[in-house]
Protein backbone atom coordinates (compact mmCIF):
# COMPACT_ATOMS: atom_id res chain seq x y z
CA UNK A 1 0.00 0.00 0.00
CA UNK A 2 1.15 3.44 -1.08
CA UNK A 3 2.21 5.83 2.04
CA UNK A 4 -0.34 8.44 2.60
CA UNK A 5 1.40 12.03 2.81
CA UNK A 6 -1.16 13.25 5.35
CA UNK A 7 -1.63 17.14 5.56
CA UNK A 8 -2.61 19.56 9.11
CA UNK A 9 -2.78 22.74 9.58
CA UNK A 10 -0.69 23.66 12.46
CA UNK A 11 -2.74 23.64 15.54
CA UNK A 12 -5.48 21.62 14.66
CA UNK A 13 -4.15 17.81 14.03
CA UNK A 14 -5.35 16.56 17.52
CA UNK A 15 -9.35 17.41 16.38
CA UNK A 16 -8.20 15.20 13.48
CA UNK A 17 -6.94 12.55 15.45
CA UNK A 18 -9.67 12.30 17.65
CA UNK A 19 -11.53 11.40 14.69
CA UNK A 20 -9.13 8.88 12.45
CA UNK A 21 -8.35 11.42 9.31
CA UNK A 22 -6.66 13.27 7.79
CA UNK A 23 -7.01 16.78 6.79
CA UNK A 24 -5.79 16.54 3.14
CA UNK A 25 -3.87 13.80 1.13
CA UNK A 26 -1.15 14.73 -1.22
CA UNK A 27 -1.08 12.60 -4.11
CA UNK A 28 0.02 12.85 -7.72
CA UNK A 29 0.29 16.40 -7.61
CA UNK A 30 -3.14 16.43 -6.52
CA UNK A 31 -4.58 17.93 -3.16
CA UNK A 32 -7.72 16.29 -1.56
CA UNK A 33 -9.04 17.91 1.38
CA UNK A 34 -11.55 16.31 4.00
CA UNK A 35 -14.43 18.25 4.40
CA UNK A 36 -14.42 21.17 6.49
CA UNK A 37 -16.77 22.59 8.54
CA UNK A 38 -17.33 26.06 10.30
CA UNK A 39 -15.71 24.23 14.17
CA UNK A 40 -14.22 26.62 16.86
CA UNK A 41 -10.54 25.74 18.22
CA UNK A 42 -12.37 23.12 20.24
CA UNK A 43 -13.88 21.78 17.49
CA UNK A 44 -17.45 22.65 18.33
CA UNK A 45 -20.00 24.10 15.96
CA UNK A 46 -20.12 28.14 15.49
CA UNK A 47 -23.92 28.69 16.27
CA UNK A 48 -24.33 31.74 13.76
CA UNK A 49 -24.87 30.29 10.15
CA UNK A 50 -22.97 32.97 8.95
CA UNK A 51 -19.76 33.00 10.72
CA UNK A 52 -20.26 29.33 10.42
CA UNK A 53 -19.80 29.09 6.88
CA UNK A 54 -17.38 31.72 7.12
CA UNK A 55 -15.25 29.56 9.32
CA UNK A 56 -15.29 26.43 7.41
CA UNK A 57 -13.95 28.44 4.78
CA UNK A 58 -11.32 30.17 6.79
CA UNK A 59 -10.39 26.35 8.04
CA UNK A 60 -9.93 25.10 4.68
CA UNK A 61 -8.14 28.07 3.77
CA UNK A 62 -5.50 26.42 7.02
CA UNK A 63 -5.43 23.58 5.47
CA UNK A 64 -4.54 24.99 1.84
CA UNK A 65 -1.66 26.46 3.14
CA UNK A 66 -0.26 23.76 5.42
CA UNK A 67 0.10 22.23 1.55
CA UNK A 68 1.52 25.49 0.07
CA UNK A 69 -1.71 25.54 -2.12
CA UNK A 70 -4.49 28.68 -2.13
CA UNK A 71 -7.88 28.85 -3.67
CA UNK A 72 -6.75 29.71 -6.98
CA UNK A 73 -5.25 25.95 -6.62
CA UNK A 74 -8.71 24.66 -6.33
CA UNK A 75 -10.40 22.66 -9.33
CA UNK A 76 -13.21 20.55 -7.52
CA UNK A 77 -16.05 21.92 -4.51
CA UNK A 78 -18.22 19.64 -2.77
CA UNK A 79 -20.58 21.31 -0.38
CA UNK A 80 -23.09 19.76 1.88
CA UNK A 81 -26.07 22.15 3.26
CA UNK A 82 -28.64 21.12 5.76
CA UNK A 83 -31.14 23.46 4.59
CA UNK A 84 -30.01 24.69 0.87
CA UNK A 85 -32.57 26.23 0.02
CA UNK A 86 -32.39 28.99 2.97
CA UNK A 87 -28.87 28.80 2.97
CA UNK A 88 -28.18 29.38 -0.73
CA UNK A 89 -27.47 33.38 -0.40
CA UNK A 90 -25.17 33.28 2.59
CA UNK A 91 -23.35 30.57 1.43
CA UNK A 92 -22.95 32.43 -2.38
CA UNK A 93 -21.82 35.22 -0.40
CA UNK A 94 -18.69 33.59 0.63
CA UNK A 95 -18.31 31.72 -2.44
CA UNK A 96 -17.74 35.21 -4.13
CA UNK A 97 -15.49 36.19 -1.23
CA UNK A 98 -13.30 32.95 -1.59
CA UNK A 99 -13.27 33.17 -5.59
CA UNK A 100 -13.81 36.66 -6.67
CA UNK A 101 -12.96 36.10 -10.41
CA UNK A 102 -13.51 33.84 -13.35
CA UNK A 103 -12.67 30.35 -14.09
CA UNK A 104 -14.36 29.27 -11.28
CA UNK A 105 -13.65 26.00 -9.96
CA UNK A 106 -16.46 23.06 -10.60
CA UNK A 107 -18.97 22.80 -7.70
CA UNK A 108 -21.62 20.54 -6.73
CA UNK A 109 -23.82 21.53 -4.02
CA UNK A 110 -25.28 18.16 -1.72
CA UNK A 111 -28.45 18.86 -0.14
CA UNK A 112 -28.23 16.34 3.60
CA UNK A 113 -29.91 15.71 6.97
CA UNK A 114 -26.89 15.79 9.05
CA UNK A 115 -23.67 17.22 9.54
CA UNK A 116 -22.61 16.13 13.18
CA UNK A 117 -24.02 19.34 14.21
CA UNK A 118 -22.73 21.41 11.46
CA UNK A 119 -25.13 23.16 8.81
CA UNK A 120 -22.48 23.38 5.67
CA UNK A 121 -19.25 21.62 5.05
CA UNK A 122 -17.22 21.94 2.06
CA UNK A 123 -14.50 19.40 0.85
CA UNK A 124 -12.01 20.70 -2.09
CA UNK A 125 -9.55 18.80 -4.60
CA UNK A 126 -6.87 21.14 -5.85
CA UNK A 127 -3.67 20.73 -8.26
CA UNK A 128 -0.59 21.84 -6.19
CA UNK A 129 1.67 24.15 -7.74
CA UNK A 130 4.64 23.42 -9.81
Amino acid sequence: MTQRDAIFPQGRQALYEKNAYSAAVRSNGFLFVSGQVGSREDGSPEQDFAAQVQLAFDNLKRVLEAAGASFDDIVDVTTFHTDPETQFDTVMEAKARAFPEKPYPNWTAVGVNWLAGFDFEIKVIAKLPD
